[in-house]
């Protein structure tokens, strides 16, 4: 990958062996392995079994977390929040287990309405919850440094999955809880 790198750098008219790039092959092959780790990383894995039987059936939600990924069709940065409710049927997930979950899809080359879907998808799966539902607010660099060069539009994406897709006052209730509080 590193002599590939040279090749770009050389592509864009740069010099490799100038002082400040003559590590940057480096620099960028580690860094794009740690940005796309999550192909190396197995969902069973990261929840490692922080599945437990808990007698409640409340709405459930992890909000703000910090979601980095890259956009697959540019390969540079979105960056943003995901907000991940379920409503329980017996079984939970380890508080720690739902970002990390984001974090594994996160860091994959992605689109972020199939991010929004996996996230959904993968704690039905998992625990079989009444409903399952993620939003995901982020801005991508691809439109903000190139392209229709729009700084401030977000992208909001939604998956409602069970309860949430068909009843509305569950749908309501979540969209209510994720708001930013002034």
């Amino acid at each position: 990958m590193k002599d590939e790198i040279r090749r770009i750098l050389e592509a864009v008219g740069e010099d490799p062996d100038r002082e400040g790039l003559v590590d940057t092959p480096d620099r960028y092959e580690r860094a794009l392995a740690y940005l796309t780790r999550g192909y190396s990383q197995a969902i069973e894995e990261v929840l490692n079994g922080a599945l437990f039987h808990v007698d409640y059936d409340e709405m459930v939600i992890v909000r703000d977390i910090d979601v980095y990924s890259l956009c697959e069709h540019h390969m540079l940065p979105f960056f943003g929040k995901a907000h991940v409710g379920y409503l329980p049927r017996g079984k939970v997930i380890g508080l720690s287990k739902i970002p990390r979950m984001v974090d594994v899809f996160a860091r994959r080359l992605q689109v972020q309405e199939r991010l929004t879907q996996q996230i959904a998808e993968t704690i039905q799966g998992s625990i079989d919850p009444k409903g399952v539902a993620v939003v995901l607010e982020c801005q991508h660099l691809c439109a903000m440094m190139r392209g229709v060069e729009k700084q401030n539009a977000r992208m909001v994406t939604s998956s409602m999955l069970g309860y949430f897709r068909k009843d509305q006052r569950s749908r309501n209730e979540f969209l209510n809880l994720i708001r930013p509080r002034q």
